[in-house]
């Protein structure tokens, strides 16, 4: 049943799931309280306090969830050409030239499914990229979503420690790896960094893949454009750290910059600042 409601959403242009997308995101604000509470409560602590801006971050969440059967199961290089611009491709250029691999930092902003697509897609052949991946909460969904980025040049890796040797592997080939940054990761995979003025406990998978690998890392968002017309990925550096500066509040910092520049796209709506089973407590 997911998987034909998911293909018939499949069809449809991009710019009807957008429209249809933001209905469903005002639906699921209204009748979830939980949800409610999560997003606007995120979106103010952050400093983002104009009631237009809570508008378009319930739209915004909303079209990121009917995008994504498209994103999905339309062929490779119809979801990549919707990437209709792109900020900051010699950053990859040149990264790849050193043949010390890639790290792209994707946060849960804009389009976070189809960075990896469009660089799977324009990347050499020879030049894949491996995803770290880390199953659905809803099982029904799982299937899917593997189905869904089994495209050519893209591998995933289990986020675990086989997945990790995987990834390190990767890397020493002069190959690119994708993670999520802003996901809460297990007990003993982080620490406690400031994000946005609060505690979050942050992972520090990231910093010690790069320090191990001598890879290139690159931040990575996809910004979706109005009316349907596609999205702009933009790439950038990672800041350098400040005197004194732990790499997960780097990294954070660095992730603050990117919301900044498109908040409304950011999903508030995710628990960032829950404390993992067994974690310590924030000091």
């Amino acid at each position: 049943m997911v998987l034909g409601l998911a293909r018939l959403l499949a069809v449809l242009p991009l710019s009807v799931l957008h429209r249809l997308g933001a209905i469903c995101g005002y639906i699921a604000y209204m009748v979830s309280p939980r949800y409610r509470r999560c997003l606007s409560t995120n979106l103010r602590a952050a400093g983002f306090t104009e009631n237009a801006l809570l508008r378009q971050a319930i739209a915004e969440a909303g079209k990121g969830l009917l995008e994504l059967p498209a994103i999905w199961l339309r062929p490779h290089e119809t979801v990549a050409r919707w990437v209709t611009g792109v900020t900051g491709w010699n950053l990859v250029e040149a990264a790849l030239a050193r043949r010390r691999g890639i790290i792209f930092l994707t946060p849960h902003l804009g389009c976070f499914e189809i960075t990896a697509q469009y660089y799977a897609w324009r990347a050499p052949a020879r030049a894949p990229l491996t995803a770290l991946y880390r199953p659905p909460k809803k099982k029904m969904v799982e299937p899917l979503m593997l189905a869904g980025r089994d495209r050519p040049n893209l591998r995933l890796a289990s986020a675990d420690l086989r997945g990790v040797r995987v990834l390190m592997r990767a890397l020493k080939q002069g190959e690119a790896i994708g993670i999520l940054p802003d996901q809460a990761p297990g007990v003993g995979e982080g620490e406690w960094a400031e994000f946005f003025g609060r505690p979050a406990y942050t992972m520090t998978l990231a910093g010690r893949l790069a320090g191990a690998s001598g890879a290139q890392v690159i931040l990575a968002y996809a910004e979706r454009l109005s009316k349907g017309r596609g999205y702009h990925l933009h790439l950038a550096p990672m800041p350098a750290p400040l005197a004194g500066e732990l790499p997960t509040r780097t990294l954070n910092r660095a992730l603050e910059g990117l919301i900044r520049l498109c908040p409304a796209q950011y999903v508030w709506g995710y628990n960032r600042y829950k404390v993992p089973a067994g974690a310590p407590a924030p000091t």
